[in-house]
């Protein structure tokens, strides 16, 4: 497993956190994924055999959300 962190810009709502947590979760390979609305960050573990970071990273995009930064570690 790996875990990637996203630095998002700021979140304007808490929706927008609801929405980009359902979109992670239902992503095939990710085993968990959390949003903290206050620090707008997007942390999440999954499977690299399945999904890559950048697919993630580009699928956080396309709801629009720029990430500014990320970080990958295997755990």
């Amino acid at each position: 497993m790996s875990k990637v962190i996203m630095r998002l810009n700021e979140l304007s709502c808490p929706s927008c956190m609801v929405k980009i947590e359902a979109a992670m979760t239902t992503t095939k390979g990710v085993a968990n994924a959390k949003v903290l609305f206050n620090a707008s960050k997007v942390k999440a573990e999954f499977d690299e055999n399945v999904v890559s970071a950048d697919e993630l990273i580009s699928k956080v995009e396309k709801l629009g959300y720029p990430v500014l930064s990320s970080k990958v570690t295997v755990v």
